[in-house]
């Protein structure tokens, strides 16, 4: 799957859930939303990196998988932002990141 299908998926996602919840999924909602991905993914990596409270701490392999699941929430996010703000963000980052 092309990052463009990828992008297509996530954000048919994001707006089903919106309609499921009755949740209007506009700027304000996908910043705020990308904040608490962001929020949870710093708890993932603080639980993998066994600085948490010890009861918090899990297996080497779970707590990784946690970290992946936030990284995607986070990546997710970014597609729904670029979504609602009409940026393309395989051309964003095709000029930041690649065409230096």
């Amino acid at each position: 799957m092309d990052f463009k299908e990828v992008e297509k998926k996530v954000v048919e996602n994001a707006l089903n859930y919106g309609k499921q919840y009755n949740i209007t999924i506009d700027q304000d909602f996908a910043l705020l939303k990308l904040y608490e991905e962001v929020g949870e993914l710093s708890q993932a990596v603080l639980i993998h990196r066994k600085k948490s409270r010890p009861e918090k701490h899990l297996a080497e392999e779970i707590s990784k998988e946690e970290v992946a699941k936030e990284l995607a929430d986070v990546l997710g996010m970014v597609m729904v932002n670029a979504h609602v703000m009409n940026i393309d963000l395989e051309e964003a980052i095709t000029k930041k990141w690649i065409n230096r």
